[in-house]
């Protein structure tokens, strides 16, 4: 069988969760096996194009055209690729394209990959009106499997995505040199946060916390990566509590998972999550995660092995998982089980399982 022709459809290619596990997935997939293409209404970095282009996949940035215009666009740039397939990773393109798609010949397979447990209210109608459409639904965790967002009138698929692991160990044999470049003293603790700046990121909840375990353990540095709308209030919050010296606020980094393998801990502080790539770099680097207990996180972290999970909304827990995950004993435990979790984070079975599956719907289902 000819190679199969993917066209992969993303509402942004900015650094977010959904926007790394596609590249990460797309760079470990065999070019042999089929040939990808990659269309976003806007990219508001060129991080993240640059990685795909430089590995020879062709991206299809609508960040150039009007945004009125973009939807519109959109039709038009798939439309003309002609592609076998197109795996919608973005309910709204997703809510258009799949009608529409239906009345051209030939006519693409579709696809969709749900990453988040939950949409806006009129997203989540648009996606359950069209969702039907789909020849296949892909979940990346059980728990976005089990939400609304992966109910499509079938049983979704789960593909656990992940990252690239022999990469972050290496990186983690280099934590030493990037504690260093961040001006981390030798006897600090790092306690690394990698999440943009938005409300479901609760980082609120997060710099109350880290004033909770400063003041037991003062070797506690906190060290906060990303941007967003909510960067500005988070640094006010941190300078009234005092804690300047303490947390810090490193703005957006490239290559976050150089820092997450520096860090003793990650922590996330969220309200709600799909599968989140920080906490995949954490386990790929060794590293233990000390997490509220929502969306796909649990499906990775489980308490007392590779990290510790605290009910969402709680500055005391999470404060009393981070302080019980810096005692020497647990640490070195859960140090132990983030290695030993690797494995199932490993990005190559992802890709691998994708382009079967690519190959077996063109195979039964082209129209």
């Amino acid at each position: 069988m000819r190679g199969v022709h993917v066209c992969e459809v993303i509402k942004t290619l900015d650094v977010g969760g959904a926007e790394v596990l596609l590249v990460e997935r797309l760079l470990a997939a065999s070019r042999q096996a089929h040939r990808y293409t990659v269309v976003c209404l806007t990219a508001s970095t060129a991080e993240l194009t640059e990685r795909l282009r430089s590995a020879g996949i062709e991206v299809v940035d609508l960040t150039a055209c009007p945004r009125p215009l973009r939807l519109a666009r959109l039709l038009h740039e798939v439309r003309r690729l002609r592609p076998d397939v197109v795996n919608l990773h973005s309910p709204l393109p997703g809510a258009l394209l799949r009608p529409v798609s239906r009345l051209w010949r030939p006519r693409p397979v579709l696809v969709s990959t749900v990453h988040n447990v939950r949409y806006r209210p009129v997203t989540m109608l648009l996606d359950r009106l069209t969702g039907w459409l789909d020849s296949r639904t892909v979940a990346v965790s059980p728990q976005v499997a089990r939400a609304r967002t992966g109910r499509r009138g079938r049983a979704p698929a789960t593909c656990v995505h992940g990252v690239r692991v022999a990469e972050q160990r290496q990186r983690a044999a280099l934590a030493a040199v990037t504690r260093r470049e961040w001006g981390v003293p030798d006897d600090a603790f790092l306690v690394v946060n990698v999440a943009n700046f938005r409300p479901q990121k609760n980082h609120g909840l997060l710099v109350d916390a880290a004033a909770r375990v400063v003041a037991a353990e003062p070797r506690a540095v906190f060290l906060l990566a990303g941007s967003g709308p909510e960067l500005e209030p988070t640094g006010r919050r941190i300078a009234a509590l005092g804690l300047d010296a303490a947390v810090r606020i490193a703005g957006h980094v490239p290559d976050a998972g150089r820092l997450i393998a520096a860090a003793d801990l990650l922590v996330l502080s969220s309200s709600w999550e799909g599968l989140p790539v920080v906490v995949m770099e954490a386990l790929a680097a060794g590293v233990p995660v000390v997490s509220t207990a929502v969306g796909g996180v649990p499906d990775l972290i489980e308490t007392g092995r590779n990290g510790i999970l605290t009910p969402p909304g709680s500055a005391d827990a999470l404060a009393e998982g981070i302080l019980r995950a810096m005692r020497p004993a647990t640490l070195a435990r859960l140090r132990a089980g983030a290695r030993a979790s690797a494995d199932l984070v490993d990005i190559r079975r992802a890709a691998e399982w994708f382009d079967a599956l690519y190959a077996e719907a063109c195979s039964t289902d082209a129209g």
